[in-house]
């Protein structure tokens, strides 16, 4: 059996979760997700957790039960505590700003980048310490935001400037050797 599908999730105080078959609707503090999974998963609602169980061991079940069960616990955690991604500046003159709600970023263009945020997600930027902090109640927006927001300027190899993770490494590597005097 699955180690990840066969953990109870638990629902906090606060939490509403509404289960109608394969559809599952999570109403929380932060906001509302809702989504529909495989009829095939049995999501049930017993004593103030969820679980979810398969009804076979075919390797299709085994590979819905575990990510049924990480999407309806990211559902719960969202809607409860909401998620967060931290983004680190590199680069001399690079920085970013919040104006409004939008992320204004001039990372070396000739143009700055303006980014309005989707639906249930916030920009906050740390300039002290170079950091954009992007957060929200959906995992997934969140993630891709991220990702979108690090794609304007990716970090490059030789001297590390650009836009990454907070804890992404980036593999340096050594500039032209130089010419020599014959």
């Amino acid at each position: 059996m699955s180690r990840v599908g066969r953990l109870p999730i638990e629902v906090p105080a606060g939490v509403d979760v509404k289960i109608d078959g394969s559809y599952v609707h999570v109403k929380g503090p932060k906001g509302e997700l809702e989504w529909t999974f495989s009829p095939e998963m049995t999501i049930k609602k017993e004593n103030g957790t969820i679980v979810v169980e398969r009804p076979t061991d075919q390797p299709t079940h085994r590979a819905l039960h575990g990510t049924t069960r990480s999407v309806i616990n990211n559902m719960v955690v969202g809607v409860s505590k909401g998620f967060e991604r931290i983004l680190e500046i590199e680069g001399v003159g690079y920085r970013a700003e919040v104006d409004g709600d939008k992320l204004v970023l001039n990372v070396g263009y000739s143009h700055s980048v303006v980014m309005d945020p989707p639906e249930g997600i916030s920009f906050e930027v740390d300039m002290k310490v170079r950091q954009i902090k992007v957060s929200g109640y959906d995992k997934q927006v969140v993630g891709q935001v991220a990702a979108d927001i690090r794609k304007v300027r990716p970090p490059e190899p030789y001297k590390g400037k650009g836009i990454r993770y907070q804890g992404e490494y980036v593999r340096r590597k050594p500039g032209k050797a130089g010419k020599t005097a014959i």
